[in-house]
């Protein structure tokens, strides 16, 4: 009887201390400010808008899409991503990337793109009628 004590308060602590790590692993900042983002060792979701001048590259043989984003404050940050590209990236408003900044460039694990709304245009001439 003593024993199925011991060992469930053995489970108990190792379920504990699995917790403790996997909440300090997926805690992810959010930083508009690249100029935090390239001083920083932690994984981090990067808010900024894709730099259309300077277009973007996707290597098919390596499959990497690489392209620059710029923040709030005017930094400029290239961004390479192992997958292909996003389908609407083009036509996105803003990016948001997750991951961390590696020798000099932001080595993307995510990217979430947010596209113009349909329905902003209609508010926009309704508010105006």
């Amino acid at each position: 009887m003593n024993n199925k004590y011991i060992f469930g308060g053995f489970i108990i602590v190792v379920f504990l201390g699995m917790m403790a790590y996997l909440f300090t692993q997926t805690n992810v900042a959010y930083e508009n400010d690249f100029k935090n983002v390239m001083t920083t060792d932690n994984t981090v979701k990067a808010t900024g808008a894709w730099v259309k001048s300077k277009n973007y590259h996707i290597d098919s043989e390596k499959n990497l899409f690489s392209f620059y984003m710029v923040d709030n404050h005017g930094t400029e940050l290239k961004v390479v991503y192992k997958g292909a590209i996003p389908n609407n990236f083009e036509s996105s408003t803003s990016v948001v990337v997750t991951g961390k900044f590696q020798n000099g460039v932001f080595v993307a694990s995510d990217i979430l793109t947010k596209c113009p709304s349909k329905y902003e245009e209609q508010f926009d001439e309704d508010t105006k009628s």
